[in-house]
């Protein structure tokens, strides 16, 4: 297959605008670790924009390492595949080798080995130093990794393991983490050197997925003795072999030791999830022999710089920590979901394929659109992928890994990336007819019960278990998991349905679908209350009866409670398709303001500590569009209070820099459009106004089409808008649309102050799904 165009992004440096990336490397702003401490999960190792090879170390703790790092513990092994920003339990973490020193008596044993120093990572570059003396040092390509391995010149023996048994494992007792299933190595000499090749069959991880193959093909530069290694069982230490046999074949665990007499070995190794020769066609095409590990390091430079980070360019240069944020967050969204187009071993297709979504819950909000605004070549082909996976399974993933899909924490949201794709003209090779049948099926059709113990009531793997009460009752009983939590998402997937189906001029859908789209005004209980306010989403038995509820907590907030990680006061906001109800419903605009207000003061949460105990938690996507609804009430400059307040506060090109969990580039994307000054809402053509933080930003918006952004005033305490230019006219409304500043470009050009000006007088943004009065 050709590779996608998505694989071979932007080209040119010259293309980049602003601060020109053909002169100022932009990578020197890129901080890979940026958010991989304190429960930022996110990846710090070696990759190409959305590249299948990740490459870097795998820690042991005693707590789950989610991409493989961790500040703290030892090194159990360095491997080329991992994922970033993920939770639940630890994904991949195979095709792994490990250094070690001295005689090898038994590879099944504990191999792990320390940190003498902290490890160093800059954008296509990363160096551990162990505690015995040896240093590893990593490059990568889309397809194929490559270590460098220094040992010390008084090594007993210099030695590598490759284990093919090596996964990341789980400690948390959810049943999910990942077990080794079987696999095969096989071990020839070759001129110079030595190579082996095979494949390791595993299973779980995030997603509960059933076995997947992955295969390998690694060559190391310099002569060596070697063993293979075979188990009594696929998980103990007892060897049954250990010898120089030429392969291994088995469910057992199984690998090879490699022994060097030289202290400086190069390894080069492929990966493929179609074969052995194909993991070897993809290293011998990405990694030739003798290519350095500096030429790695600046084609990933080159391919960072040409692809993602100039596709936001400034020339206020003046804040570094600013244009760390900057950069550091484009990198951290741009990791994963995987291309791997050419590597799906499932079915053929001229279509491209990409996985390792970690989830629409968490990326529907404000991530998507804007990987559609900065790629818009890579997003076609994402949606066309989507869209081919429901042809070939009966379902849109919600989540997907491995090739198989799950887990799906509320709605199909898969519904809401499509519709934003579709209201904002995304068209090209899309069957547009294929993807509203795809999203028929996610609202007309119940998806099977896999049975997850997290919840046992319905589907976690895709579609919308609760369907069941959602067509029959228009609201979802506590019949099922997270009930309050789906019943607002499943009425946002209705309206992603609406959106779609007028498109196509499919009226009576529409009609129908909108009429679902505001069923979550059946779940709200006008006499829940909670600091003053009456009105919230709340529980409803199997009777039809309201439950009482305080909608300042959501018990254990998870899979079987009736609200996911999130609180009633906090999901009682998400009705961001008909927000001129919620407003009706919560007491008018004024007491919707309080509200608001209210979600955002200090002291009034039991929890949220790290967050100064406000019931707004940054960390968590629920609350992530709600510093922007005062934009619908005429106080655009609460929006731009608590948006920057949050971004100043709980963000910072640190380890420890994310308010909660990256969520595969959720969080970096937040951030970015604060920096932007705008915020997307979801299945609309709708951008809220924000402030931006720069005196210039160009974004590059592909086919030769910018837009422009400036600021005049602004400063760290001057940064509320006086006003604003739209495409060179006055505007007097705290929102725009796609059409206005996307579809063909355009320009914003703001004036910032200290102080808060109502210069929003103009219409509110719309709530389509509101009746019209």
């Amino acid at each position: 297959m050709q590779p996608s165009a998505g694989m071979v992004l932007g080209v040119t440096l010259a293309q980049a605008q602003g601060l020109q990336a053909a002169t100022t490397d932009l990578s020197q702003f890129v901080l890979p670790l940026t958010g991989s401490s304190n429960g930022g999960n996110t990846f710090p190792g070696v990759s190409l924009p959305f590249g299948m090879v990740k490459l870097g170390p795998d820690l042991y703790t005693g707590s789950d390492s989610y991409s493989g790092y961790q500040s703290t513990g030892s090194f159990i092994g360095f491997s080329l595949l991992h994922e970033s920003g993920t939770g639940g339990a630890p994904k991949y973490g195979v095709v792994a080798q490990m250094p070690a020193v001295g005689t090898i008596d038994n590879p099944l044993e504990d191999q792990s080995v320390n940190r003498s120093s902290a490890d160093e990572a800059r954008l296509g570059y990363y160096k551990s130093s162990l505690s015995n003396n040896v240093t590893v040092e990593l490059g990568a390509t889309a397809k194929a990794g490559l270590f460098k391995y220094q040992f010390s010149e008084n090594a007993a023996a210099s030695n590598v393991i490759v284990d093919v048994s090596h996964v990341l494992p789980s400690f948390r007792g959810q049943g999910l983490g990942q077990n080794y299933l079987g696999g095969n190595i096989s071990v020839t000499t070759t001129s110079g050197g030595v190579r082996y090749q095979g494949s390791g069959s595993y299973d779980n991880g995030w997603n509960r997925a059933p076995k997947w193959t992955v295969y390998f093909c690694g060559y190391f530069d310099q002569p060596a003795t070697f063993k293979t290694f075979l188990g009594k069982n696929s998980a103990g230490e007892d060897l049954a072999d250990y010898s120089t046999a030429t392969s291994q074949e088995s469910e057992a665990r199984l690998g090879a030791v490699f022994t060097f007499k030289s202290v400086e070995v190069t390894s080069r190794v492929g990966v493929s999830f179609i074969s052995a020769d194909q993991a070897c066609g993809n290293v011998d095409e990405e990694i030739p022999a003798g290519t350095t590990l500096e030429t790695l390091e600046d084609n990933v430079k080159t391919a960072w710089n040409n692809q993602v980070l100039s596709k936001i360019t400034t020339t206020d240069t003046s804040n570094t920590t600013r244009l760390q944020l900057l950069y550091s967050s484009l990198f951290h969204m741009s990791l994963i979901p995987t291309n791997k187009t050419g590597e799906n071993p499932l079915w053929s297709s001229s279509e491209p394929y990409w996985d390792d979504i970690f989830t629409f819950w968490d990326l529907f909000r404000c991530t998507t659109s804007l990987f559609h605004i900065l790629q818009p070549v890579a997003y076609e082909e994402f949606i066309r992928s989507l869209v081919d996976i429901w042809r070939n399974e009966g379902f849109l993933p919600d989540a997907r890994s491995s090739f198989f899909n799950g887990a799906t924490q509320g709605g199909s949201n898969g519904d809401n990336v499509l519709a934003d794709a579709y209201v904002k003209g995304v068209r090209g090779a899309v069957n547009w007819d294929d993807a509203y049948s795809a999203m028929v099926t996610d609202a007309e059709t119940v998806p099977a019960n896999n049975n997850d113990p997290r919840d046992t009531s319905s589907s976690t793997k895709e579609g919308r278990g609760a369907l069941p009460d959602w067509k029959a009752h228009g609201y979802i009983t506590t019949k099922y998991g997270r009930s309050v939590s789906r019943s607002i998402e499943y009425a946002g997937n209705d309206f992603a349905l609406y959106q779609v189906a007028k498109g196509l001029g499919k009226d009576e859908d529409a009609q129908k679908y909108l009429n679902r789209s505001r069923n979550w005004r059946n779940q709200w209980n006008s006499n829940l209350t909670a600091l003053g306010f009456s009105g919230f989403l709340g529980p409803i038995d199997e009777s039809g009866n309201f439950k009482d509820q305080d909608p300042l907590s959501c018990g254990g907030c998870y899979w079987g409670d009736d609200y996911y990680e999130a609180l009633p006061f906090e999901y009682s906001f998400n009705a961001h398709h008909d927000i001129n109800k919620l407003i009706d419903l919560s007491g008018g605009k004024d007491k919707f303001l309080s509200r608001l207000e209210k979600f955002f003061e200090g002291g009034v949460s039991s929890g949220n500590s790290q967050f100064n105990h406000t019931l707004f938690n940054p960390g968590n996507e629920p609350s992530f569009t709600t510093p922007y609804l005062f934009n619908f009430v005429g106080r655009q400059d609460l929006s731009v209070k608590h948006s920057r307040y949050t971004a100043n506060s709980y963000y910072a090109p640190t380890a420890g820099g994310l308010p909660g969990n990256s969520d595969a580039g959720a969080m970096e994307s937040w951030l970015l459009w604060s920096m932007i000054g705008l915020y997307p809402m979801t299945s609309q053509t709708t951008f809220l106004i924000g402030s931006p933080w720069f005196k210039d930003l160009t974004i590059n918006l592909g086919s030769g089409k910018t837009l422009k952004i400036t600021t005049t005033g602004g400063s760290d305490t001057a940064y509320y808008v006086q006003s604003l230019k739209v495409n060179g006219q006055s505007w007097d409304k705290a929102w725009v649309t796609w059409d206005d500043i996307f579809a063909k470009g355009g320009t914003l050009d703001f004036v910032l102050g200290s102080e808060a000006t109502q210069w929003a007088t103009g219409d509110a943004p719309p709530s389509p799904a509101t009746e019209s009065s």
